[in-house]
């Protein structure tokens, strides 16, 4: 097995996703600080930091000349940091000293980085948000078609009391319209970074702070106002929002490996995966890679540590280029496939209208129960309707028949039609004019 599924030659039609690959490739993160690399001499030639003739021709020559990533895996290596590799080779290749010079005057490798690492996840992220609004739009068309099917809710894995499908499925969304809105606050503060070697900005000329929001500007992030070297909350913050994402998706995948179990049946999905000796199955794969996602994500999001050690850490970097690609793939695979899984849902309410009318009418216990309250305490209610049930159970005899042969001056409650589903209805239309409302950048 490689080392990273994600982009495994054999598992990347499982968990592969050519998009996001892209934008954590090595040749990505090199074109991201050759672009910063050039804003920056762009910005201080024209505050006259450096020579604005250098900082014109640095900035045009970073969207031209090209670096093979792999020449700089020595340096990095003996570095423990890509970017003095990566200023060698481009002022070799640049072949003009008296500009070549001036090019990351002041910053140091950590300002490079991190800001190159911002303006790819601000476009990773925007790909990430654009799947789940349209998941959350497809969620919500499902919860709106489905608001009046009845289904059995289950509770511990038992059936419990009469729900919609609808509702169902608007369970599942919420928690990807929560996801969006995290993704919609966190994007905008994507900063750049630019402190210099001990956060001071010492080296960037007289006006630090004037050169950092230029940069931020120039490259359409946020300044931060201040050094976040050693400070990585953003960091964290993002880990959690693609661990958000992943257990989004979880909850929908969760959910379909019950409904489509042989025994359950309440749910169909086109396109199952194959047994390699059962020709009868059609395994729920997608789901799966769902729920598997998300315990991958949270496992690796808690490897990150808001807290730096000192000016700088070391370990607590490399950290993150350990963990924050992998994280980030996650988040933009799960968004992927359950926007996937979406599309191959087909309910089979037949199945779920048989789950409800089961002979026994056990899913009807509480509605009895607070039913007979009405006559007696709720205690004693439940009691007695509890060995009721149990008699059921025993007898083969439906419960509701019990209840009123027990009880005959009982007025049962209405046992099928919308009365019995309560504000589940209600809640599955809810959720699908949230979805409208996200899906329209109103929410």
């Amino acid at each position: 097995m490689s080392a990273s599924p994600f982009d495994s030659a054999l598992y990347r039609g499982l968990f592969g996703d050519a998009e996001m690959a892209r934008l954590v490739s090595d040749t990505a993160e090199v074109r991201a600080m050759m672009l910063v690399l050039g804003a920056l001499a762009s910005v201080q030639g024209k505050a006259g930091v450096i020579p604005e003739v250098s900082g014109a021709f640095l900035a045009r020559a970073m969207m031209e000349v090209q670096v093979d990533p792999a020449g700089l895996a020595e340096s990095t290596g003996a570095n423990g940091v890509s970017v003095p590799g990566l200023v060698a080779a481009l002022r070799r290749a640049l072949e003009a000293p008296e500009h070549a010079a001036w090019l990351h005057f002041g910053a140091t490798s950590q300002d490079i980085q991190d800001t190159g690492l911002m303006l790819r996840l601000a476009r990773a992220l925007a790909l990430i948000e654009g799947r789940l609004v349209a998941a959350a739009g497809a969620l919500g068309r499902l919860a709106e078609a489905e608001a009046d099917t009845p289904v059995a809710a289950r509770t511990y894995g038992q059936v419990a009391v009469p729900s919609s499908f609808g509702a169902q499925v608007a369970v599942w969304g919420w928690p990807v319209i929560r996801a969006i809105e995290r993704l919609r606050d966190l994007r905008p503060r994507l900063p750049v970074s630019l402190s210099g070697a001990g956060g001071t900005g010492s080296m960037l000329g007289p006006d630090p702070a004037a050169i950092r929001v230029g940069l931020a500007e120039a490259l359409g992030l946020a300044d931060p106002g201040r050094s976040w070297h050693a400070e990585r909350s953003l960091i964290a913050e993002l880990a959690g929002v693609c661990t958000a994402v992943t257990t989004a998706g979880a909850k929908a995948g969760e959910d379909l490996l019950i409904l489509t179990r042989s025994d359950v049946g309440e749910v169909r999905l086109a396109g199952g995966g194959a047994s390699s000796t059962m020709p009868q199955k059609e395994n729920p794969v997608a789901p799966s890679v769902l729920v598997a996602l998300a315990r991958f994500a949270a496992a690796q999001g808690a490897a990150l540590s808001p807290a730096s050690r000192e000016a700088r850490d070391g370990a607590g970097w490399f950290t993150e280029w350990l963990v924050l690609p992998q994280l980030v793939v996650a988040a933009g695979k799960s968004a992927a496939v359950l926007g996937e899984v979406l599309g191959a849902i087909a309910p089979d309410r037949s199945a779920m209208a048989a789950r409800l009318g089961e002979p026994l009418g056990l899913i009807h216990a509480e509605a009895l129960s607070f039913a007979l309250a009405r006559a007696m305490p709720r205690s004693e209610a439940q009691a007695a309707v509890k060995r009721l049930a149990g008699e059921a159970k025993r007898t083969g005899r439906a419960l509701p028949d019990l209840v009123a042969e027990t009880h005959p001056d009982l007025t049962l409650p209405p046992l099928t039609g919308p009365e019995t589903l309560g504000a589940a209805p209600d809640d599955a239309r809810s959720f699908a004019s949230a979805a409208r409302a996200i899906a329209d950048g109103q929410g």
